[in-house]
């Protein structure tokens, strides 16, 4: 039986609910925030439990040992987690060079960065949580401890990943992956329950030593034993300085709603610099060529600006004010006319990810989301935990000149971004696109789905999506409006038709209508994407 295949269209429509709502990219971990919720928790703590439970059910995409970011509706207020965590203190341009490397290695002890979001949970569920961690991370330890059957697109990646890796990851100490992640010397197959007793043993220790344990304890001390075995540059002193940071989230006005993004050394900034720029247009129609031109071509400008100076915010050479100037965005798009361009990075004024919603009846609201970076990431599984640390340093440049060069203790340009929507003094509610630099691409068809072509949730989600890859080239899906590709390509776009869906990113939208205070979901139709709702 081909679970991959559905030859007949379907349509999904939107969720409604009222009492809570989870919105995510698979179901199991969906039905774990959902029972916090029931429980008497809050939204907070059923984006934890959601988090958590994707770590495991998830794997193809996130783990113990990445990052994430957080932006949190509560007591009206928005609030800015940042839980990326820093290059090893120890680590340079020189020493990379030293092995012999022209560039940052996608797999290995370099790549990798101290893991963020052990300590993004521990952090949310102290601030703002209601029940205990040891209560809100028990349904992702009941998943690891005894199992779950892969999902059909689950099942698809994992297998993937698992080919690749048996063709790059060379060395001893990649063996503890395949022995996690590919026991018996295969990927489980869809249906195939997989479980991880060490993955149990080490969300176990983070709920119950809130996180001590991870950083400053016995797990810290096995992840700084294994990179030392292997010559790797972190270190348990890395570990235990690590502590997330709370941040202001930044913002645009778009036509009378104000979109949020977290700061830098998130790529968020992206997505409000291209709406800064699109905002001075009107646009009438969805389908229409020039709709997609002009969203194209203010998504490359914005997209080469990023490229060019997002890092750790106090290391950039543009400030973020500068970057989001209406001046500024007067000035970029002044640039766009009726052919594509070929977009260069301009001179501003001076100044495999997972993604969860949730919402509770008490008006809280989280935009959530936490990766590995590549897939399952750096291929390295500190033995015995079940932990696959993240390969989030491959973005560090190794350019002495660059904004974002490799520096010991800095954080790099980061890909993951959750997104927010306010209109006034209200919550709209959080949205986002998972799926490396498609996320702020993403975020902008999202928003302007919704606000300049009125679309519902899902239907905003579900819409034709487009790529801007590099230089004019286009990548769009198989549903997009061929006339219209036609169009574009004879203004200069190069358009390439990309079969995998998966490669347009992967969203999830709640909002809330403030007079009845009623939730409209929408969730991914390109993975299995899950709202649970009551």
């Amino acid at each position: 039986m081909d679970y991959l295949s559905y030859p007949y269209g379907s349509q999904r429509m939107t969720t409604v609910a009222s009492k809570g709502m989870v919105a995510t990219s698979q179901p199991l971990a969906a039905q774990a925030g959902l029972d916090m919720l029931k429980q008497g928790g809050n939204a907070i703590d059923a984006a934890i439990a959601t988090a958590a439970a994707l770590t495991v059910v998830e794997p193809t995409s996130n783990g113990i040992g990445g990052d994430a970011f957080a932006l949190v509706w509560t007591k009206g207020k928005l609030h800015g987690l940042n839980g990326s965590g820093p290059s090893p203190k120890s680590i340079s341009v020189d020493k990379v060079k030293e092995r012999g490397y022209e560039e940052i290695p996608k797999f290995g002890w370099i790549p990798v960065t101290v893991p963020g979001a052990p300590g993004a949970w521990v952090e949310l569920s102290e601030r703002f949580g209601k029940l205990p961690l040891t209560d809100v991370l028990k349904p992702a330890i009941d998943y690891a401890e005894n199992g779950y059957p892969l999902s059909p697109i689950l099942g698809k990646f994992w297998k993937s990943a698992a080919k690749r890796y048996k063709e790059v990851l060379k060395g001893e100490e990649f063996n503890h992956w395949f022995e996690t992640f590919a026991p018996d010397g295969k990927a489980p197959e869809i249906g195939e329950i997989w479980k991880s007793k060490g993955h149990a043993a080490t969300l176990r220790a983070i709920a119950e030593t809130k996180g001590e344990s991870f950083y400053r304890g016995e797990i810290a001390q096995k992840i700084a034993a294994f990179s030392k075995q292997y010559n790797g540059f972190l270190t348990k002193e890395d570990l235990a300085a690590y502590q997330p940071e709370w941040v202001d989230p930044i913002s645009v006005s778009y036509r009378g709603y104000d979109v949020w993004e977290i700061p830098p050394n998130g790529q968020g900034l992206v997505a409000l610099m291209a709406l800064n720029i699109l905002k001075g247009y009107d646009f009438k129609e969805m389908d229409a060529v020039d709709t997609y031109h002009k969203q194209l071509e203010a998504m490359k400008l914005a997209f080469t600006d990023g490229q060019s100076y997002i890092t750790e915010e106090k290391h950039m050479s543009s400030s973020v004010k500068g970057l989001l100037s209406d001046s500024y965005a007067k000035e970029r798009r002044a640039l766009i006319g009726d052919e594509a361009i070929q977009p260069e990075p301009g001179t501003p004024p001076k100044g495999g990810t997972v993604y969860l919603a949730t919402a509770d009846n008490e008006g809280n609201m989280v935009s959530f989301i936490q990766s590995n970076y590549m897939g399952f990431g750096s291929g390295l599984v500190v033995p015995g935990t079940g932990i696959a640390l993240q390969n989030r340093g491959h973005n560090f440049s190794l350019d002495s000149n660059h904004d974002n060069t490799l520096q010991g203790g800095k954080r790099t340009y980061h890909t993951i971004i959750p997104g927010f929507l306010t209109k006034g003094t209200q919550a709209i509610g959080p949205f986002g696109v998972m799926g490396g630099f498609m996320q702020p691409q993403g975020h902008v068809q999202v928003i302007m789905n919704t606000i300049d072509f009125h679309l519902n949730p899902q239907a905003a989600l579900d819409a034709p999506r487009w790529q801007w890859m590099e230089g004019k080239k286009i990548m769009v899906e198989p549903t997009f409006p061929a006339h219209v590709a036609e169009a574009l390509a004879r203004k200069g776009h190069e358009i390439e038709v990309q079969l995998e869906r998966g490669a347009f990113g992967r969203g999830q939208i709640i909002w809330r209508d403030h007079e009845t205070g009623t939730l409209f979901g929408g969730t991914e139709a390109r993975t299995e994407g899950t709202i649970a709702a009551y």
